[in-house]
């Protein structure tokens, strides 16, 4: 045999060779399906997709094929799992199937769109697959409450229910805190307990419950309180705002706070009255009124007070007259300061005494008499 006729005949024998290898390869790729029913889902950012795959071998041999992911995003996470572990192969009898999962964990920081990819059995059998991420992804944190605005007065605790988010594909420790004025005290609580920093899993919420007290002595109006919760990459800040229509409340006394006099039978007296704003809120058309004893009379200068501010004062006389007829002793006088919103009474004590013209009158008339007596007894008396 030549020396060309010995090449011939070993190509066509590599040629031949090759040929069955290639002839087998395509029947077990015919021959051999991966398998699941839904191959585009759609989620949301953060969110996992979970298939099941079938490996199915309609062929005559053995299957041992590599399964590996090819297309998905580097950032993306997967697993392929099947009896609890972790898997890389899979070798399938002739006729029967396979059944494995597998997982892909879509992040949160990720642009909507499809995002197509294959899963591969060895590099002949692939499944193509594709997520469709339904909306723009985020890495951040979000506080927020459904009720930001609460009405109360100035001695109501204000509370709040807020949702802490995290937003991000790891678990944060949020340290959370408030911008308050001196003197008002802001807690917040987690799980019943009052804390100063929450720890939140990655993609979760955590509840805060904020409780906000102003200073007793605060005037009406509108406050905002920022509250922040905060770690070293992540932030984010909620306003809370409350909105305090103030307390009322009235004293009515003296200058010196004593609640007593004295007056003559007859005779009228000037008595300082002191009217006092001791709320929060203003008081307007303030109006006094007197329960007096029968014949008394009980006039105020001024009649009605247009307004006193929180904290403030208004200075009022009340003329008293005690009847002509009153005799001596002590007497009560209610005195009642009112607004629409509110009233407050003082009872005063009025001692009367009476008048010194009827003491020397009486003087006179017992005077009188005696003389009258001694009279008669001389001029009578010896006979």
């Amino acid at each position: 045999m030549s020396s060309k006729t010995k090449h011939l005949t070993v190509l066509i024998t590599v040629f031949l060779f090759m040929s069955s290898l290639t002839g087998f390869a395509v029947t077990v790729a015919d021959s051999v399906v991966l398998y699941t029913p839904y191959t585009k889902i759609s989620v949301p950012p953060g969110q996992s997709v979970e298939y099941l795959v079938d490996l199915i071998n309609n062929s005559s041999e053995i299957i041992s094929a590599d399964l590996s992911i090819r297309g998905l995003p580097s950032a993306w996470n997967f697993s392929i799992k099947s009896g609890g572990y972790n898997i890389q192969q899979v070798s399938v009898l002739p006729g029967e199937r396979k059944t494995f999962s597998l997982s892909i964990a879509v992040p949160l920081k990720v642009n909507k769109g499809s995002y197509p990819f294959r899963l591969f059995a060895g590099n002949l059998i692939k499944l193509p697959l594709t997520i469709v991420v339904s909306q723009q992804g985020t890495f951040k944190t979000e506080f927020t409450t459904e009720q930001a605005n609460i009405q109360g007065n100035n001695t109501s605790v204000f509370a709040y229910q807020a949702i802490l988010r995290n937003s991000t594909g790891e678990k944060q420790l949020y340290a959370i805190m408030a911008d308050a004025l001196p003197g008002w005290n802001v807690i917040f609580r987690y799980n019943g307990q009052q804390v100063t920093s929450v720890e939140v899993n990655e993609n979760s919420n955590a509840s805060i419950n904020i409780e906000i007290d102003p200073p007793d002595i605060i005037e009406a109006g509108t406050y905002k309180v920022p509250v922040h919760a905060a770690t070293n990459s992540s932030s984010d800040d909620l306003v809370l705002e409350l909105v305090i229509k103030g307390s009322f409340a009235m004293e009515l006394t003296t200058p010196t706070g004593l609640l007593s006099t004295g007056i003559t039978a007859g005779n009228q007296k000037r008595l300082e009255l002191v009217v006092r704003n001791t709320g929060s809120a203003e008081l307007k058309g303030i109006q006094l009124t007197a329960s007096n004893p029968i014949n008394w009379e009980v006039t105020f200068d001024p009649k009605k007070i247009d307004m006193i501010q929180p904290g403030k004062t208004a200075q009022v006389i009340a003329i008293i007259k005690a009847a002509k007829n009153a005799i001596a002793g002590d007497y009560v006088t209610n005195i009642e300061a009112r607004s629409q919103e509110i009233n407050a009474k003082a009872q005063f004590r009025i001692s009367v005494k009476t008048s010194m013209l009827w003491g020397w009158v009486g003087i006179l008339i017992i005077t009188g008499a005696l003389g009258s007596v001694y009279y008669l007894f001389r001029k009578y008396g010896r006979r």
